[in-house]
């Protein structure tokens, strides 16, 4: 296997076990403060390397690194709080509209040319997306599952800011400001349902903020060995690790609309991967 393949394999699994951890410690601990311990560690390590590393923060310009912050914050509280109610499958399944909505965000905001193409399957995702919603089923579930669209949403607006940011700023700095700010961000949304972890639940914490980091470092090392669509496929996996999960620990078994649903997704995703260099 391809070290580059390896390693977004491996970033999807450790991903998939931050979403478990999330799940978890949800049981008892609000997703804000669940988002507040992943935000505040993954802040203090990141000040750490960019120390070691001698990052420094740059001078001025700074309003689209507060944009990045914010989206990504809405990004994070959303996908936390839909882990916290829906089937893990679902939530891995929804997440991958993000792809699509950079399309979308990129025709809109940066005025990219879209072929007629892109159209066609960029139909198929909405529909797939549509059918895993499942808007005449149970209608509090159905709000949660537009909530998990409001989350792709966020994390492709967060993307087209960061494909901004890059030219000019260094990627820890970049990552400093998202967790910070969502540090900042989840501080008021917890402060009247703050519960006191028990010890297992503070390590559960603690694993989150750490394991997320490693994922990272995982995923950003699968960039450096091998080409964007071919990661982008093999990131695809975190759905079966994620089912797994799902069935081994909550015996969530996927049910026809988000077997349909998700396979017009992710079927979608994988061709759009598979032409981007086209």
């Amino acid at each position: 296997m391809k070290k580059g393949i390896f390693y977004a394999i491996m970033a999807s699994l450790v991903f998939s076990i931050m979403n478990l951890l999330v799940k978890l410690v949800s049981a008892n601990i609000p997703s804000t403060e669940v988002v507040f311990f992943r935000s505040i560690i993954g802040s203090i390590i990141t000040l750490i390397i960019m120390r070691q590393k001698e990052v420094k923060f740059s001078k001025g310009n700074t309003n689209l690194l507060i944009l990045r912050g914010i989206l990504g914050s809405a990004y994070l509280v959303t996908y936390f709080y839909i882990i916290s109610k829906m089937p893990l499958a679902d939530v891995s399944i929804l997440i991958n509209l993000s792809p699509f909505f950079v399309i979308i965000l990129s025709a809109l905001v940066l005025k990219e040319k879209i072929s007629s193409k892109i159209y066609v399957v960029l139909f198929f995702a909405l529909t797939g997306a549509l059918i895993t919603i499942n808007p005449f089923g149970y209608g509090t579930y159905s709000i949660i599952a537009l909530i998990g669209v409001f989350s792709a949403l966020c994390s492709a607006s967060a993307s087209i800011t960061i494909r901004h940011l890059s030219k000019s700023k260094s990627t820890y700095e970049i990552v400093f400001y998202f967790l910070f700010i969502a540090t900042i961000v989840s501080i008021p949304m917890m402060w009247n349902s703050f519960v006191l972890p028990t010890p297992l639940e503070f390590f559960y914490l603690i694993c989150i903020g750490s394991v997320s980091f490693l994922g990272q470092i995982f995923l950003t090392k699968a960039y450096t060995h091998e080409r964007a669509p071919v990661v982008a496929v093999a990131r695809y996996t975190s759905i079966a690790f994620n089912v797994m999960w799902g069935l081994l620990l909550w015996s969530e078994i996927p049910n026809i609309t988000t077997a349909i649903g998700g396979t017009l997704i992710v079927g979608s995703c994988i061709y759009l991967a598979l032409n981007r260099e086209k």
